[in-house]
């Protein structure tokens, strides 16, 4: 159907031509009110009576603003997305923040930065999502697995410093459901060494090391906005961050295959450059975002602090039921020097004095219908290292905090969405899960 309110407007595409009166729109097909509805139906889902009447009542609404309104011009990169990225810098007192497709994008972009090549070392965390080392394994660089803190389950910076080697290019510290990694050391480590220091801050939108954000400690700081973290741009989305000040006029055409508008080539309309890295050149792919998203990004930022409270209440209840039995270590609730996000509540246990260990407790915990999921499997028993040639047996004996914790110690918990009295059930599983495997190995 022809959309006769484009024509009352000037040409916007993603390079602006000025006013014309034929015009060019940036949007090829814009979305009509029925789509709208669709999509108002996904975002707010339900049956029954009471719901179809007020679907209608909003449908009614929405046809009769169609009527009168006009669709956006653009629908990516525009001044939402800009919007989020400086509410981004606002929040965490950085400079140049880039809103990207997800966290994984501002990973290759530090990684492409950091000039990496076949045959370069990058140390990551043994536990830690498979997006830590995707990049770099992906491109031929040798996967360097440091073994991990038996309380934090963060990246060991005293077995880092053992694994460093003259082929070592980056360091990627990953601050595990957002309590921070003690970065001083890895920092300290990285300036000795001339070596790229990338902060996995997936689970770190908002917590805080010896009072920096997480995520602006590094040379880089990637943080995610997939739809499980605690704050999400509809679903998908990431932020990259950086303190290497002569990359910060380079992040944003990182992100879109280094195009320049404020130069041009003859007879068009702009230029295509390389990305200055800090060994030389890279070229740049497209990892833009949509309005839609930064949107929806500024609506959860402005929110954080609250959500981040409401993390905090939640983990701190537990905390304080669970700190009681002497064979449970639960999550520590930080301080002056640490300020977690609480994206996980960790739980760990003392295996001889619970009378067993975390796998016995897990398949208690299931049977009383509570949700627990240990984050993350050992990155190095996964098939894609196998495949690579990895030898798994070999990597696990130079971790073997890594093995003892994820096999037999730990496991982690929501603290988000839940109501007063599914946590109160949840610390009366844990207690009585433990209680029962006491008594079964004679322990009480």
């Amino acid at each position: 159907m022809e959309n006769n309110k484009l024509k009352k407007k000037a040409s916007d595409f993603r390079y602006n031509t000025g006013e014309t009166k034929v015009p060019w729109a940036a949007v090829g097909e814009n979305y009509n009110a029925e789509d709208l509805m669709t999509i108002v139906k996904f975002m707010m889902q339900g049956e029954g009576a009471a719901y179809d009447k007020a679907v209608a009542e909003v449908e009614k609404t929405v046809y009769a603003l169609d009527k009168v309104s006009e669709p956006p011009a653009k629908l990516s990169l525009d001044r939402h997305v800009a919007a989020a990225e400086d509410m981004c810098d606002e929040y965490l007192n950085t400079k140049g923040s880039t809103f990207l497709v997800n966290c994984t994008a501002g990973f290759e972009i530090a990684c492409k930065y950091a000039g990496l090549k076949a045959g370069d070392e990058v140390i990551v965390p043994a536990i830690t999502f498979a997006a830590t080392m995707a990049y770099p394994l992906s491109i031929g660089c040798k996967i360097v697995f440091a073994d991990v803190d038996p309380i934090t389950l963060n990246m060991d910076p005293k077995d880092v410093e053992k694994k460093i080697t003259d082929k070592t290019k980056m360091i990627v510290p990953v601050h595990i459901g957002g309590y921070a990694v003690d970065m001083d050391p890895i920092m300290e480590l990285a300036a000795k060494h001339d070596i790229v220091v990338l902060e996995d801050a997936a689970h770190g939108f908002g917590g805080e090391y010896k009072g920096r954000k997480l995520g602006t400690i590094g040379h880089f700081g990637s943080f995610s906005f997939h739809e499980v973290k605690n704050i999400t741009s509809f679903g998908e989305g990431g932020i990259l961050c950086s303190t290497v000040t002569e990359f910060l006029p380079e992040m944003k055409r990182a992100r879109f295959l280094g195009t320049d508008f404020s130069i041009k080539i003859k007879d068009w309309l702009y230029d295509v450059t390389a990305i200055k890295g800090k060994n030389g050149p890279f070229v740049a792919t497209n990892f833009s975002t949509t309005e839609i998203q930064g949107l929806g990004l500024q609506l959860q930022i402005a929110r954080n602090d609250q959500i981040m409270k409401a993390r905090y209440d939640a983990a701190a209840y537990l905390t304080e039921r669970l700190s009681g039995c002497d064979a449970i270590i639960p999550q520590d609730l930080g301080g002056d020097t640490v300020k977690p996000t609480f994206h996980l509540y960790k739980l760990l246990i003392d295996p001889e004095k619970a009378g067993g260990d975390i796998q016995v407790l897990k398949k208690k915990l299931a049977q009383k219908g509570v949700t627990e999921i240990a984050h993350f499997g050992p990155l190095y028993r996964f098939a894609i290292l196998k495949e690579y040639g990895y030898d798994e047996d070999e990597i696990a004996k130079t971790c073997p905090v890594c093995e003892e914790v994820f096999y037999h110690r730990f496991t982690h918990f929501p603290v988000y969405g839940l109501t007063q009295e599914q946590l109160d059930y949840m610390a009366d599983s844990i207690l009585e899960s433990v209680a029962e495997m006491q008594a079964e190995a004679g322990l009480k």
